[in-house]
């Protein structure tokens, strides 16, 4: 089997995002032979529920909020960034467990995203070390 590569679980067609859903994508699930891949939802590792309010990052983007300066704010004007923050621990934790040196992680995600801002996990992963991927 392949490198270990951390992937977001949704795609996959877990039912992780935050509105119950998934987004599978038949290129990942193609890929399932050729690498070791290990699903992860950082928010459902912060102790988030699924389905969940949606949330966005409020004063800057994933590393602002690593360092304090920003906050993770859901729909319902709940501030979720210790949950945020401690997924993207967890999903830093499974992959130096695994070896992980990449990680593909859903867009416009405020955990896993690169674009339009850094989400947390991904600013995590990337401080450490770890390349990530932006997909869907």
């Amino acid at each position: 089997m392949g490198e270990p590569i951390l992937v977001s679980a949704c795609l996959f067609g877990l039912c992780t995002r935050y509105d119950g859903a998934s987004k599978e994508d038949p290129t990942i699930l193609s890929l399932i032979s050729e690498a070791r891949f290990i699903p992860v939802c950082p928010e459902q590792l912060g102790g988030l529920p699924t389905p969940r309010p949606p949330a966005e990052i409020v004063g800057g983007d994933g590393l602002a909020v690593l360092e304090g300066q920003a906050r993770v704010i859901n729909q319902e004007g709940e501030d979720v960034t210790k949950a945020f923050l401690k997924g993207a621990e967890e999903a830093l934790r499974l992959a130096k467990l695994f070896g992980v040196r990449r990680a593909i992680l859903k867009s416009r995600s405020p955990s896993c995203g690169l674009t339009p801002k850094l989400g947390v996990a991904a600013a995590r992963l990337l401080a450490a070390g770890i390349k990530v991927e932006e997909w869907g």
